[in-house]
């Protein structure tokens, strides 16, 4: 699939992504949040996978991971970079996933870290819809969104978490984490950039 509008800017910068993305911890970076995620093993579902460092985390602690990643050069070397069994690959891309729904699978956590802020209005109500219908019951939603300067060639949307708790809510999925706070890095914290970090739950 060659890049759509969301995850645009992304196959430019393959080599620098892998440099960064995979020399930062997974623990730390979903610390805040660890707690919310399912014991293993569970089914997950990595929208947005990247280099696959987070599938590989998740496959670390005894679970499943579909991860679905649109942009090739990432999706190609990240499936070289963790060959692990319990990773699927696997091309798509949002707010339709028409790859993912055909396989009829629910999951008990869909994680989308960097990726609901890459989406349009009117992507992310249809996206919403999809993802919700992705559930398992019991099932959530991990997601982080970025705000503060724009990327050269990509495009972002600074979307709330109010927002985004309001679409939830419409689909029935309830809120059960919601923090905004610096980034983690020293450099983006010194560019002024901040991370919204959402969790939703299906009844």
């Amino acid at each position: 699939m060659t890049d759509g509008a969301s995850n645009a800017g992304y196959s430019e910068h393959v080599d620098s992504l892998f440099e960064r993305y995979e020399t930062r911890v997974p623990a730390k970076i979903h610390d805040p949040w660890i707690h919310l995620f399912p014991s293993a093993p569970a089914r997950i579902l990595d929208i947005g996978a990247g280099t696959g460092r987070d599938a590989a985390w998740f496959a670390s602690l005894g679970h499943s991971v579909l991860a679905v990643e649109p942009t090739d050069a990432l999706r190609i070397g990240a499936a070289k970079l963790h060959p692990e069994p319990e990773i699927e690959w696997l091309d798509d891309i949002l707010p339709d996933l028409p790859n993912v729904l055909a396989r009829g699978e629910t999951f008990d956590l869909i994680l989308m870290h960097a990726v609901w802020m890459h989406l349009t209005e009117a992507e992310r109500i249809a996206g919403m819809s999809v993802i919700a219908g992705l559930l398992a019951p019991g099932g959530r939603i991990a997601m982080s969104q970025r705000h503060g300067v724009v990327p050269k060639g990509r495009r972002m949307f600074d979307v709330s978490g109010e927002e985004t708790i309001t679409l939830a809510a419409q689909h029935g999925l309830t809120n059960l984490y919601h923090e905004r706070a610096d980034s983690i890095q020293a450099e983006n914290r010194a560019r002024g950039i901040e991370w919204t970090k959402l969790v939703f739950e299906k009844p």
